[in-house]
């Protein structure tokens, strides 16, 4: 028997939680409504999840907080639901982690396509059909386990972290531009959202450089974009 995608909502509206559930439900997954920060901790704690939505402005623990928690432990997508518009918010919540981020008032069908989406480059990141093994340097990528190590130390990435650096070893004199980095880790066409690029690519350094603060893995090709420094 297939084991269910099971997909955690983090949303105190009760309205807002239930529609999200059935948007879910209809796209044949399992979800869990959880209606606080302290809440949905229990849930992550006591269960295995595919997938969280979070909204931000919770009762008891706060969505930025649930969100450092779910990323000391997991790579597993989180997408974050707020009407938080602000664009520093934004920045920060991906630089801390989340996967993507949707603003409310959200369309229907654009949630349905985001979760589709990010389910998918999930289990494409964490369950190639040809087991192997990506070095480069002190990196490690086993792409079977989706996991990640530096110096033979784990390195914790979000899925698209992962894709990005998978992508980098996976030709590794080659310069990536940011529209060939998006179209590859998004799946979609590159329409000059840099930020988005930034973003992720910052936090990916950051995290290598702290693994091992005395190399440097990823440069950039001023005018052209991104490779691997030798």
């Amino acid at each position: 028997m297939k084991t269910p995608i099971r997909i955690l909502v983090v949303e105190d509206d009760n309205d807002i939680n239930a529609l999200l559930c059935s948007i879910i439900r209809k796209s044949g997954y399992e979800p869990q409504p959880a209606y606080s920060g302290t809440e949905a901790l229990l849930h992550l704690d006591n269960g295995k999840w595919d997938m969280v939505l979070l909204d931000l402005m919770l009762p008891g623990m706060n969505g930025e907080d649930v969100m450092r928690r779910v990323r000391e432990s997991s790579h597993m997508p989180v997408l974050i639901i707020s009407a938080k518009l602000d664009q520093r918010t934004k920045v920060d919540m991906l630089r801390t982690g989340a996967d993507d981020y949707i603003t409310k008032p959200f369309d229907i069908e654009e949630v349905t396509a985001r979760i589709d989406s990010h389910l998918r480059r999930a289990r494409h990141a964490i369950e190639p059909s040809v087991p192997q093994q990506l070095r480069h340097k002190d990196i490690v990528i086993d792409t079977e386990a989706g996991t990640v190590s530096v110096g033979g130390q784990p390195v914790l990435l979000t899925a698209r972290e992962f894709r990005i650096l998978k992508l980098f070893l996976s030709s590794p004199r080659k310069v990536f531009t940011k529209a060939n980095v998006y179209k590859s880790v998004w799946e979609e066409d590159f329409h000059g959202d840099d930020n988005t690029i930034n973003v992720h690519m910052s936090n990916l350094r950051n995290k290598l450089s702290r693994a091992n603060p005395n190399e440097e893995y990823i440069e950039t090709i001023w005018g052209m974009g991104y490779r691997l420094r030798t």
